[in-house]
């Protein structure tokens, strides 16, 4: 069946388009100054010293696991219900991830069952704000620093979002150690791909930018490198460490710095199409919709999914949005339980909340201009889909 109405759509304007076409005008297309202006655009934005823009939020967490000296022996404790990067970059850096359980409502960790996961090899807190909810991030920090770890905030969905009381509340990803940020085609700002890392700590910033660009030495700036490589550089090819090739190019920084310049519009756009969705769904029996406010958090709106009826089967329903061209996603099949995950320790962990949430989600059609008309025929579909007959 043809898809009429998608999951996710970037929002493209003509100014995105110039700046990219500016670029492919020039004649550096990586490490220039686009990558300057919109790392300084972000490290603004989130009120930290530095940003660290990267190839994708998952790269963003490998980088960050590794400034943070995480490696063989650590444990990282992470929740379940997530994407799986989040476990996949531990399991890269050697350390081992450990599940906690997530709160019911907010879908973040929970800080009581963090705290019962700790044990003397712990090293970090991975701290995902989920469908771009903040999580508890007081608790946590207290948990933090009371058992002296790192704390690393996956942001990737949770660009904009806030946590704490006006007026000091401050934005995901200025509350971590690091922070991360992905900018994939379905979240809140695009680069196509790409990510990048927030950090206050200059060392971690000059660390995340050699590891990126192949381990080139950290007391060079990797700007400079790309203005002044030629035969006559003799260091342009000289390497501290082994890195990676994490670079973002020039084009999508471009089109991540005017992205950045329309975030606030961007955001009350998708603040809108959630609030219409919670009208729009209200009357279904048994569907759980997400908290449109939730205390001393500004959501930042990720995806809108709901909790089906305990009786309801997700499979048939999807299957009937599918065949009415309605595409949805099943966020997020717990980590724990993924074929990928067989035969690991994980595999006979219990998370009751997660394993009984996640079986129950289905996230509906959402981006930045979805048409009021397209929700309510999202809504019908779903209330059919349901209730059949």
């Amino acid at each position: 069946m043809t898809v009429r109405i998608p999951l996710a759509a970037p929002d493209i304007t003509e100014a995105e388009i110039e700046a990219v076409t500016a670029v492919l005008r020039t004649s550096q297309l990586s490490l220039g100054p686009e990558l300057e202006a919109f790392e300084k655009s972000l490290a603004e934005y989130h009120s930290v010293d530095h940003a660290v823009a990267v190839s994708s939020g998952t790269a963003g967490l490998h980088l960050a696991l590794l400034a943070l000296g995480v490696g063989k022996g650590d444990e990282v404790i992470i929740p379940s219900f997530a994407f799986i990067a989040v476990a996949n970059a531990v399991v890269q850096v050697h350390a081992t991830p450990v599940f906690a359980e997530i709160d019911p409502v907010s879908l973040n960790l929970d800080p009581a069952s963090v705290e019962r996961a700790i044990t003397p090899h712990t090293r970090a807190i991975l701290v995902v704000h989920t469908f771009g909810v903040p999580a508890e991030m007081d608790a946590l920090g207290a948990i933090a620093r009371r058992h002296r770890l790192a704390i690393l905030e996956d942001a990737c969905e949770a660009v904009g979002a806030q946590f704490g009381d006006p007026p000091a509340a401050r934005r995901a990803g200025s509350f971590g150690d690091l922070a991360v940020l992905g900018f994939y085609p379905n979240k809140q700002l695009t680069t196509g791909e790409g990510g990048a890392v927030l950090c206050r700590d200059a060392a971690y910033a000059r660390r995340l930018r050699s590891l990126r660009n192949q381990g080139r030495s950290s007391d060079r700036d990797p700007l400079a490198d790309a203005v002044e490589s030629s035969p006559r550089s003799p260091d342009w090819l000289d390497h501290a460490e082994p890195g990676y090739n994490y670079r973002l190019a020039e084009m999508a920084c471009a089109l991540g710095r005017v992205q950045l310049s329309r975030l606030h519009e961007m955001l009350a756009l998708r603040e809108a199409a959630a609030k219409r969705y919670d009208e729009l769904l209200a009357d279904i029996p048994g569907l759980e919709r997400p908290p449109v406010e939730l205390p001393r958090r500004a959501i930042s709106w990720f995806v809108y999914a709901v909790r089906l009826p305990i009786d309801v089967d997700r499979n048939r329903v999807q299957s009937e949005l599918a065949r009415q061209g309605v595409a949805t996603g099943r966020y997020f099949p717990p980590i724990h339980l993924q074929p990928a995950w067989r035969g690991h320790a994980s595999a006979a962990l219990s998370l009751p909340v997660t394993e009984a949430v996640a079986p129950r989600m289905l996230a509906l059609p959402f981006f930045n201009r979805i048409d009021p008309s397209r929700q309510r025929e999202v809504a019908d579909a779903l209330r059919r889909a349901i209730s059949p007959g």
